[in-house]
């Protein structure tokens, strides 16, 4: 299923530089992430046993069998196998790897086979080159790159689960406070869940290749508390706020290309090749995480988003910088 866990051989991380900086599987805050991480310190424990065990008798072997002045040159006794030895060091590297193979397999069945609960949201997340689209298909709410979920706490389970689509390439979906990385592959959607234990937001990022802008594939994942997220859910089912003040830039977006790929509810843009844009305003990052969303960062994207995320499959739009103040200004308006 793509569940990528941190076992057999210690710890790996990948340190992927966002808003808020890196990531760390090191404080956990959902029953998967603590799960994986209490595997990775149990197999620490005994890799790093046999580490000392075996450095150990090789350091006294060293010390007790050296060289000394007195030695003749003489051959020393030669021993020629030992039952004895020959059983301990077959039987016990046997023991070590069966006891790490039935510990992860236990690990990984037990947050792949977690029984949903009804109060479970459902999330379906599609990878994109080089976004993230969010649809709660229960709620009818399309978003993108920046995903909301409620607290779950243990008076108040609410779980998420994410069914994990790719709309191009390979991709991986790791938050690493949240649980491990799965991958989304094309025609074979997997499966994730999380139960955030703590309000925040919460980082991370695309952890498979999946092109020349994968570096700027960030994840936001908002945990809210139940009335936070009620808020949002009834903000996100409205459509985007249509102000006379901004109708020139609203002509601008309609009249372009813009319409081909986005979607505004609302309006006639019912482009589905690009992030939804309903409700652009309210998002903190633009890009996928790489911008913060403000109207000058706005203006530069629209203006030529390949200078600020090459790769990117936006293309410059070649509009005025008239044409792009009123669009911007309108699109500031989509909260």
């Amino acid at each position: 299923m793509g569940l990528c866990l941190l076992a057999a051989g210690g710890f790996h991380v990948l340190w992927a530089e966002g808003p808020l900086g890196a990531p760390s599987i090191f404080s956990p805050e959902s029953t998967p992430a603590k799960t994986i991480m209490d595997l990775s310190w149990f197999v620490l424990a005994i890799t790093g046993a046999i580490f000392v065990t075996v450095g150990g008798l090789f350091a006294w072997a060293l010390i007790r069998f050296r060289a000394k002045k007195d030695d003749d040159n003489s051959e020393p006794p030669q021993i020629y196998g030992s039952t004895q030895v020959e059983l301990a060091w077959t039987v016990i590297p046997i023991l070590v790897v069966v006891v790490l193979f039935l510990t992860t397999a236990r690990i990984i069945f037990a947050i792949q086979d977690a029984p949903k609960p009804q109060a479970a949201l459902d999330v379906t997340v599609v990878g994109h080159q080089f976004w993230w689209e969010y649809r709660y298909p229960k709620l009818g709410i399309v978003t993108a790159n920046e995903l909301h979920v409620p607290v779950s706490t243990a008076l108040d389970p609410r779980p998420t689960f994410l069914h994990l689509l790719s709309a191009d390439v390979d991709h991986s979906f790791w938050v690493p406070q949240l649980a491990g990385k799965t991958d989304l592959i094309p025609n074979h959607p997997n499966e994730l869940w999380i139960d955030p234990h703590q309000t925040g937001l919460f980082v991370g990022q695309c952890a498979q290749f999946c092109g020349v802008e994968h570096a700027k594939m960030l994840l936001r994942v908002s945990v809210d508390t139940p009335e936070q997220f009620d808020a949002w859910v009834q903000q996100q089912k409205q459509p985007g706020v249509q102000d006379a003040s901004v109708a020139a830039g609203r002509h601008v977006f309609e009249t372009q290309a813009c319409t081909n790929c986005h979607t505004i509810a609302g309006t006639a843009a019912r482009g589905t090749f690009g992030p939804d844009l309903t409700h652009l305003a309210s998002r903190a990052t633009l890009a996928s995480g790489a911008l913060p969303n403000t109207p000058a960062n706005l203006q530069a994207w629209i203006q030529d988003p390949n200078t600020l995320k090459p790769g990117v499959l936006m293309p410059a739009m070649q509009l005025s910088n008239e044409q792009i103040d009123e669009v911007v200004a309108y699109l500031e308006t989509l909260r």
